[in-house]
């Protein structure tokens, strides 16, 4: 079959905000989708509501919508844009969903577009659980004993009939979400009500628990034409049971012997034979350790998680060619570098993921891993062998941990190790590592873990030379057998009590470097050149150094809570404008999820650890003309000192900047030259000097830890008590981690990223944040332009932007946030001297692209030469907002309060000529359930009950029904407003938790005393209650009253007639 011309305009739908389950992998899967259907000349309309992302760029598609992905909103674009054919298999589950509501709808068939693709009734046959187990029964493909439940009474009836222990898994649902194991009636009690509730069609799967089978997953793809591939095959390091985007994972499967891995790759085939996918499709299967049994558990008819580690594992770009499948082309007709489409990749390299979790930030949030994934983000490292993929992954995860060894296990005994891993964890990896390194035995701890003795024993080999390491100090023949295995210059600097520099130096010394291999899809089978590498210890070197001008950037590695996707939109950015100004562009990043690590983004890609070894080992060969650190979030910041101690040349802010920026002491002493003002506070190093620092500034305080990203470990405190706590839990002090002691200051807060080129600066925007100081600018809600500064203030700002970036001497991209008091005094929170979160979404408001002015600045373009001479344009006619998007309810026994610590994922954009209908499309977009009508439930800090009270006031007026806890009721009752009081844990009722599970309360409002400091357990438990029920909540009263103006204007209220009105 052709490549179809009937067609002209194809809708493509992304996946929205990022989300725990959903992330950046369909960003990259969306971006290279709408970029290969542009390349055969369709014109691409795009929906998607996250601004954080390069998808949503105007370079990527023809037309662009940053519109809530909800029915109401992508059925109003499809009958203004009337497109001939909608893909649906690239945006996740959600965009997945949304097709299949169009088509079930009657909108396509109303507009005349058809599903491009796998077809509906495939689609519907591989997700409906019932459908899909009827399917494989027909083909003889075994299927698990299962049963669908639609009531908690059904549930109860089929998990006895099957037998516990049993999984449930939600119907139509991201990440796992709602699933999890029962091994008894209480415990499916428990998960089965929430389950129902969070399947959009109220149906959950009861399976039968296989919990320790190997989990095992084929990326395979198919054409019209029923040619089908399988790109490669995955298998997880931990058993089933582990949510596979939460698990260590290998690439190709390490474990399988020929047989099984040809049973499965069969299986997977016939499977997408008989559902007739187009495109890409991941098939996970469950196999025996003890026998050939084996079941197939699910298959994702579309461009799955998985799906992005696949193709930068392989090399083969899936998005791509299933998009080009959709539109009719076949795998022989499609061209990869060097091979058609149809071409099966091979491997001659190991490839390991490993999972990057929030528990670093979250310490109240639950390790233990389960069906319901909780990371992030993932790094893959990549090596000859799995025991270098995994080491090189170790390094790349930025948790404060280099190597397979964690100092918390040093204190626990060889009998609570081998009870700590029979559960999964974060670091469940690191506390086998020191059981091995205590003499227990590779038997024992797969009993225990049912991980394959194979990569059991692959750790051991790592503890093994980790010995051989410590008593053959400074002897280069063990120094090269490590290197080899991928172990890092710290780790054996700290096996031989050495410093690093001194590993090098021998190194050095000794011409041990690595070369660089080429990832191709075909094991450098067929005669080809990939520009995209990893090193090893080896003897030829396959990167090809060009003698040109060139630039390294370095990435912002994985994806956490504080440093998501939009470091990624700026990387790319970069690199695009290199490339335009006649350099090679070269990145250096270990992202599987993300754009800048698709090879033809950038000249050369290095998949690499982003720590100083290993990027020094790229520069030292590659020999750039200058690093930029600036753009990769604090990553690259934190890279730019060490670096440049060893010669490098970084172009844009430099270390000085960098230090001037960043450094308590020598930024207070800038401040005070260029008389701008600061909250009053000090940088302390130990417990007493913090005590005596606050007593003097005067509480409350807000205490951090001194560079730090997305606010972690920062809390506002109230009383010494609650200081002393959190000195002596909450962060390490000390001489070389002071902690910043710093006036808490109530007021507005306002945001701005800038450009400065050593003489001009440029604010293409200032941005207003809803929420008062307290609350994290990554959490608040941020409208552009500003709604309610006078003109004042903003002279202020630009006049304190100006004279701190030239300060500074930042050259390239900054970021400032400011407060404003009553008597509008303005004061400086911080500045960062690199690109920050709010550049994609200032870039998208104001339509001045700033990380290309900022890298042509790097390159040497001042700002005048590239056109701007006004340090603030004229402020746009429409509104911007973005609203931030938790994943609350995936970390359980976390507390969802908003505080000055970053905890959102994502964030979602609303734009309009009014603001609150801006207001309301971003708050819709990002997945709060806009209500008016229902039940409030108030429960409120006594400081705050005067101010909430005209709020509530408010709700009452609009016919909202008032709940509330005693001491808040009193209050509310004593105002006039009718409120019904419910009880609480502490009063021994669960009457307010019932209510909020009951299913009618619209919105919970739940504030937390700062000023008091007093916190009772009653308020956590409400919160954890509301985010596990999907309740919407709020623990800001601004953000309560931009809910209310939203409301009051989308709602029609009513009114009796009075006789006194009729005379």
């Amino acid at each position: 079959m052709a490549k179809r011309t009937d067609l002209k305009k194809i809708l493509v739908i992304g996946s929205g905000p990022i989300v725990i389950g959903q992330a950046a992998e369909f960003d990259y899967a969306g971006t290279q989708a709408c970029l290969a259907l542009k390349e055969e000349g369709y014109e691409v309309v795009l929906c998607n509501s996250n601004p954080a992302t390069i998808m949503t760029d105007t370079t990527i598609a023809d037309k662009i919508y940053m519109e809530p992905l909800t029915l109401e909103y992508i059925a109003k674009i499809v009958r203004y844009e009337r497109p001939d054919a909608i893909v649906p298999g690239i945006g996740g589950q959600t965009g997945l969903n949304l097709a299949m509501q169009l088509e079930k709808k009657g909108i396509l068939k109303e507009c005349q577009t058809e599903l491009l693709g796998t077809s509906r009734r495939s689609i519907e046959r591989a997700e409906d659980r019932e459908l899909f187990k009827e399917l494989c029964e027909e083909l003889g493909e075994p299927v698990l004993p299962s049963a669908i439940a639609n009531t908690v009474e059904d549930a109860v009836k089929e998990a006895g009939e099957i037998g516990y222990p049993v999984v449930l898994r939600p119907a139509f649902t991201l990440g796992g979400t709602g699933g999890g194991f029962a091994d008894n009636e209480k415990e499916l009690l428990e998960l089965i009500k929430n389950a129902l509730q969070l399947s959009p069609v109220h149906q959950v799967l009861i399976e039968k628990s296989i919990k320790g089978f190997k989990e095992i997953e084929y990326e395979v793809i198919r054409d019209a034409n029923d040619t089908a591939i399988t790109v490669c095959n995955m298998e997880n390091l931990d058993p089933v049971g582990i949510h596979t985007g939460d698990s260590i994972v290998v690439c190709p499967s390490q474990t399988l012997t020929n047989k099984e891995y040809q049973m499965l790759r069969d299986s997977a085939l016939k499977i997408i034979r008989a559902l007739e996918v187009e495109g890409g499709c991941n098939v996970q299967f469950a196999l025996d350790p003890d026998s050939f049994q084996y079941y197939l558990i699910e298959v994702n008819p579309r461009v799955s998680r998985s799906s992005a580690l696949a193709s930068k594992a392989s090399g083969y770009p899936i998005a791509r060619v299933s998009a080009k499948i959709s539109i009719g082309m076949t795998l022989d007709e499609i061209q990869l570098v060097n091979t058609p489409a149809a071409f099966e990749p091979a491997l001659d390299y190991v490839v390991t993921k490993m999972p990057r979790f929030p528990f670093d930030k979250f310490t109240d949030a639950n390790q233990k891993l389960g069906t319901q994934m909780k990371a992030t983000g993932e790094v893959m490292g990549v090596g000859r062998t799995f025991e270098e993929s995994l080491l090189k992954a170790v390094r790349s995860l930025e948790t404060g941990v280099n190597y397979l060894y964690m100092p918390k296990f040093d204190k626990m005994a060889i009998e609570e190790l081998s009870e700590y891993i029979k559960w999964g964890t974060d670091d469940r990896i690191f506390a086998i590592a020191q059981l091995l390194r205590m003499g227990a035995s590779v038997g024992q701890i797969s009993k225990a873990t049912r991980i394959d003795r194979f990569f059991l024993e692959k750790i051991k080999n790592i503890v093994e030379e980790e010995k051989k390491l410590r008593m053959h100090p400074g002897e280069t023949q063990y120094l090269y057998e490590a290197k080899k295995m991928g172990f890092s210059d710290q780790a054996i600097a700290w096996c031989w009590e050495q410093k690093e520099q001194d590993v090098y130096n021998l190194r050095k010394a000794n011409g041990i470097f690595p070369v660089y291999k080429m990832i191709d899809t075909c094991a450098s089978e067929f005669e080809s050149y990939v520009p995209y590498f990893y090193s090893v210890y080896e003897e030829e070197n396959e990167s090809i150094i060009e003698n040109r001008k060139k630039i390294i950037v370095l990435g912002s590695g994985p994806i956490r809570i504080g440093q998501g996707v939009e470091f990624d939109y700026s990387t790319v950015h970069a690199v695009q404008t290199i490339k335009d100004a006649g350099f090679e562009a070269i990145i250096i990043n270990n992202n599987p999820e993300t754009v800048s690590t698709d090879y033809t983004t950038s000249d050369k890609l290095y998949f690499e650890p982003l720590c100083v070894e290993d990027v020094m080992n790229v520069i030292e060969m590659e020999k750039p003309d200058g690093v930029i650190a600036s753009l990769g979030g604090q990553t690259a910041v934190n890279l730019a000192e060490p670096l440049a101690q060893r010669g490098v040349r970084l172009i844009g802010t430099g270390c000085a900047a960098i230090e001037k920026a960043e450094n308590r002491d020598a930024f207070e002493k800038l401040l005070s030259e260029l008389s701008i003002p600061q909250p009053k506070g000090q940088a302390v190093t130990d417990i007493e000097k913090g005590i005596e620092a606050a007593g003097q500034i005067g509480y409350p305080v807000l205490v951090r830890p001194s560079f730090v990203l997305g606010g972690r470990a920062m809390q506002i405190v109230a009383k010494e008590k609650d200081l002393r706590h959190y000195l002596k839990t909450a962060v390490e002090i000390d001489e070389e981690k002071p902690v910043l002691v710093d006036k808490y200051i109530c007021g507005k807060e306002i945001e701005i990223d800038a450009i400065c080129d050593g003489t001009d600066v440029f604010i293409p925007g200032i941005m207003e944040l809803v929420e008062r100081t307290g609350i994290h600018s990554g959490d608040s809600i941020s409208v552009y332009p500003t709604f309610s500064i006078s003109d004042k203030v903003k002279q202020t700002i630009l006049d304190y932007a100006k004279r701190l970036g030239l300060g500074i001497g930042i050259v390239g991209l900054f970021n400032i946030q400011f407060i404003v008091d009553k008597e509008e005094n303005v004061y400086i929170i911080e500045v960062n001297p690199r690109s920050s979160r709010t550049v994609p979404f200032l870039s998208k408001a104001t339509g001045y692209s700033l990380a290309d002015i900022a890298t042509r600045v790097m390159l040497g373009k001042s700002l005048k030469e590239q056109g701007i001479d006004q340090i603030y344009p004229e402020e746009k006619k429409r509104w911007y907002v973005k609203v931030p998007v938790f994943s609350f309810a995936k970390l359980n026994g976390m507390d969802a309060y908003l505080s000055p610590e970053m905890k959102s994922t994502g964030e979602a954009i609303g734009y309009d000529k009014k603001l609150h209908r801006a207001m309301y499309k971003a708050m819709i977009a990002s997945g709060i359930r806009v209500q008016n009508y229902g039940t409030v439930i108030v429960t409120l800090a006594d400081e705050d009950k005067k101010e909430a009270l005209p709020f509530i006031r408010r709700f009452y007026n609009m016919g909202f029904n008032i709940e509330a806890t005693s001491s808040t009721a009193e209050t509310l009752k004593h105002h006039g407003i009718r409120t019904k009081v419910l009880r609480k844990p502490s009063e021994g009722s669960r009457e307010i938790l019932d209510a909020i599970s009951a299913g009618y309360v619209s919105y919970v409002i739940n504030t937390r005393a700062i000023l008091s400091g007093i916190h009772y357990e009653d308020g956590a438990a409400i919160r954890s209650a509301a985010s596990q029920n999907h309740v919407t909540m709020f623990t800001s009263l601004d953000t309560v009253r931009v809910l209310l103006d939203v409301l009051e204007e989308i709602t029609i209220g009513v009114s009796a007639i009075t006789e006194e009105e009729n005379i």
